[in-house]
């Protein structure tokens, strides 16, 4: 075992033996360290929420904005290690959806749904709802470094009830598994808001290019599945959800389908915008996103509010 593998052992276990409150003061602990050194994945986070709330927003108000999305990331991860310990009951009232009917009237019918979301709130904690409400899902994951890191989050989400489909290095390409499950009415959720394969569809985001998965927009397409997109945030009580949808999909005889999917892609991160400009401060995106350049951090030149490298 690697050390990082052992440090993520390490933190499972011990996270889901405290008590949360115990964790979370912990987890929050750390996450105000990190908002005060200012690392390079707290800076980047810095530069994609000034994109968000523009450059007015004065610097004592962003910094504030800016620690509360640190806290909210360091929630997920408590969350996250404490779900396999949960009851079936537990992780059904640690999550609430709205318009989840939508979704339990596709399954009741065999319709597949497609799900598009953000890396937002608590992802997570939503597709182990889904699965307690005994609807089946499938979702596709990044492969992580060491392989043994990935391997304990794919058990982890696969004793949650979840189909984890592995986005490279499977024994079948990960789209064709998707078609497959949305033809036997599997609900299936996709982090939609930054592209892996630098192949993604170019879309405008909060001003500014960006490319974007093209899989949400293809398989509703290719399956006529009803595709939906959610917004994702915390309360202090849970994670919550709004399942907003079903997105209007382009009549084949408007365009090309590479136009059709560019045109959907669009409204996919037209919706995904307005819902993390509602609750900024869950949005967990530490990765560059834009094409053309971001603000810079510099306190004084941007007013982030953010120290420098630690």
């Amino acid at each position: 075992m690697t050390p990082v593998e052992f440090g993520y052992a390490a933190a499972w276990r011990a996270v889901r033996a405290m008590p949360r409150p115990v964790a979370a003061a912990l987890f929050r602990a750390g996450a105000d360290r990190a908002h005060r050194r200012g690392g390079p994945a707290v800076r980047r986070l810095a530069e994609n929420l000034r994109r968000v709330v523009g450059p007015d927003l004065p610097a004592a108000e962003f910094d504030l904005l800016l620690r509360d999305a640190v806290r909210s990331y360091a929630r997920y991860w408590m969350e996250m290690f404490r779900l396999p310990s949960l009851s079936r009951q537990q992780r059904l009232a640690a999550f609430d959806l709205a318009g989840s009917q939508m979704l339990a009237d596709n399954v009741a019918a065999g319709q597949g749904s497609v799900v598009a979301l953000p890396h937002a709130g608590n992802w997570d904690a939503a597709g182990a709802w889904v699965a307690a409400n005994g609807w089946p899902l499938t979702t596709v994951a990044e492969r992580l470094r060491p392989e043994g890191v990935y391997d304990r989050f794919v058990a982890a989400r696969e004793r949650l009830g979840m189909e984890i489909v592995p986005a490279t290095g499977g024994p079948r390409p990960p789209f064709d598994v998707l078609l497959d499950r949305i033809g036997q009415g599997h609900v299936v959720p996709l982090l939609a808001d930054r592209d892996l394969s630098a192949r993604g569809v170019e879309v405008t985001f909060f001003g500014g290019r960006t490319r974007m998965p093209a899989g949400p927009a293809l398989l509703a397409l290719r399956t006529g599945a009803p595709l939906y997109v959610t917004t994702m945030w915390f309360e202090p009580d849970r994670a919550r959800g709004a399942l907003e949808g079903p997105l209007p999909l382009p009549d084949p005889a408007s365009g090309s389908l590479d136009e059709r999917v560019r045109r959907l892609t669009q409204q996919v991160a037209d919706r995904m915008a307005a819902g993390i400009a509602r609750h900024p401060q869950d949005w967990h995106m530490m990765q560059r996103l834009w094409l053309d350049g971001q603000p810079g951090t510099d306190r004084g030149r941007s007013g982030t509010g953010v120290a420098g490298p630690g």
